[in-house]
């Protein structure tokens, strides 16, 4: 990011400067408290898929902005992983022009509104505010004024479409239609690219449909995003599974010149204890995809998801919460998660802990199932849980989980969901043996480029280079791949 705050540096003159130093130290900001998230009550939302959080207003939005001291040196915008230009849209919410706001995220973030929902901004940008680097106050809300200015612009009516070049007539393909692909696809076409994004299930949006519930990312919003990729020429292929529907060959021949995998991490992992293969016990992956994209929530439906009344959600991080909070919404009297570790080892964000918590989840941290057991029927009744205690940090930087011996007690439970982490999605790999991975099934990529090691005309991005990552990280190898691509397709154009 040095080359966007180096030309934010240079377009403010010295005085500027001073004038802001004397701010600092002198000026009465509007608004002193950092904004509250406004949010649905808990006691309706656990039982519906109402949105949580439920947006500033507009005179919030303006306050928070107003809180942005307008840094000479903005470090939010290098904890960004898109480069958005933070102070810049913020002082166009403080103004009151949120179209242009929006427009100014709309320069770098494709899909605003869905990262100032899901991404975890407490550890990128707002980490980065100058509150919190030099003040040790909270960080200005960034994203909350990120969701803000693209709802607002959604709801508006008056939505604008990014600019595009003219077309090259260069065919691209995208494989996979997660965050990764999509941030590639639409610095792809604004590049004058034919871009086409290629997804094996019947939706598009990946983990954006799959994977996040409802009550706190509505497909309605990812939808829009997506929509606005097909404005910008983006054409998108669904039930179409690259490496069996048709190999990397056949798409050479249809005039395919370059390729970004954002295939993800479908793979799910399990513990490998007794009874873990009982009926009733699920990936986190195969239970949310269900219910998030198969209308597993309607028997009349044909994938449903048994969801009983005791239910154990088997991890600690953001799909766990996902997880545990869907089983209350279908209906479980004892939501629980059991985790190894304790809460403040927990990787969810604070928000989705505060957030479960609220809606009745019961925490069982320090804790760990042993075995499962089943009724007559083959479906899993009931678990044995160890309780842990933490000793010395491991490689991870946390303290690592030691079991208590004689501490092993049984617990009714009628459904399992076990979030333990998953694994690259191993197609892709598999039907290109020329292809460097590493040992975990992850695509081996220059870091800057996002290009292969071994076939230059493949790129990859997001969790099938990461093993797993958050909607942005993503999204940023997504738009590294897509600048990487263009150099590659320039320089061969130009050889040949």
């Amino acid at each position: 990011m040095e080359n966007i705050i180096d030309y934010l540096k240079a377009e403010r003159s010295q005085e500027w400067r001073n004038e802001i130093r004397k701010s600092m130290k002198t000026k009465e900001r509007t608004s002193k408290v950092r904004a509250s998230m406004p949010e649905a009550d808990p006691d309706v939302r656990n039982k519906s898929n109402v949105e949580v959080n439920t947006g500033l207003d507009k005179d919030i939005a303006i306050l928070e902005a107003q809180r942005c001291i307008d840094c000479p040196t903005p470090t939010c915008i290098d904890g960004c992983p898109v480069g958005i230009y933070i102070p810049k849209f913020i002082k166009k919410i403080e103004v009151g022009d949120f179209l242009a706001a929006a427009s100014v995220l709309k320069e770098t973030n494709g899909l605003p509104a869905v990262c100032g929902r899901v991404c975890p901004q407490e550890k990128q940008c707002e980490a980065s505010c100058f509150y919190t680097l030099k003040l040790n106050k909270p960080p200005v809300a960034i994203g909350y004024l990120e969701r803000f200015a693209a709802d607002y612009e959604r709801n508006s009516g008056k939505a604008t479409v990014p600019e595009v070049a003219g077309s090259s007539k260069v065919k691209v393909a995208v494989v996979g239609s997660g965050p990764a692909g999509l941030a590639a696809s639409g610095d792809l076409a604004k590049l004058g690219y034919d871009v086409t994004v290629f997804e094996a299930l019947h939706e598009i949006g990946g983990v954006l449909k799959y994977g996040i519930p409802e009550f706190r990312l509505p497909n309605d919003i990812v939808d829009f995003e997506i929509e606005n990729l097909r404005k910008m020429g983006v054409k998108f292929r669904n039930n179409f599974l690259v490496g069996k529907t048709a190999s990397f060959e056949d798409l050479k021949a249809d005039g395919f010149e370059a390729f970004f995998v954002g295939s993800g991490a479908g793979l799910p992992r399990f513990m490998n204890i007794p009874g873990e293969n009982y009926n009733g016990i699920f990936s986190s992956n195969e239970y949310l995809t269900r219910v998030n994209l198969m209308n597993a929530a309607k028997p009349e439906f044909d994938t449903p998801v048994i969801s009983g009344k005791n239910v154990a959600v088997i991890g600690g991080g953001n799909t766990a919460m996902d997880s545990v909070r869907t089983a209350k919404r279908l209906g479980a009297k004892r939501a629980m998660i059991i985790y190894r570790r304790s809460e403040e080892e927990m990787p969810a964000r604070i928000e989705e802990v505060k957030h479960a918590k609220e809606e009745g989840i019961e925490f069982m941290n320090l804790h760990n199932p042993l075995e499962y057991y089943a009724d007559e029927t083959g479906r899993v009744k009931s678990a044995k849980i160890q309780k842990m205690k933490l000793g010395e940090p491991d490689a991870s930087g946390r303290r690592r989980p030691i079991p208590i011996e004689g501490s092993e007690f049984v617990i009714d439970v009628d459904t399992v969901v076990v979030s333990v982490g998953v694994s690259p999605n191993p197609i892709v790999p598999a039907s290109l043996p020329k292809l460097e991975i590493t040992d975990w099934g992850t695509i081996v990529v220059d870091k800057d480029t996002m290009q292969s090691s071994t076939m230059p005309e493949i790129f990859a991005g997001g969790d099938i280079v990461r093993g797993g990552a958050t909607v942005i990280l993503a999204m940023g190898d997504g738009r590294k791949a897509a600048a990487g691509m263009h150099k590659y397709i320039q320089e061969k154009t130009k050889a040949n």
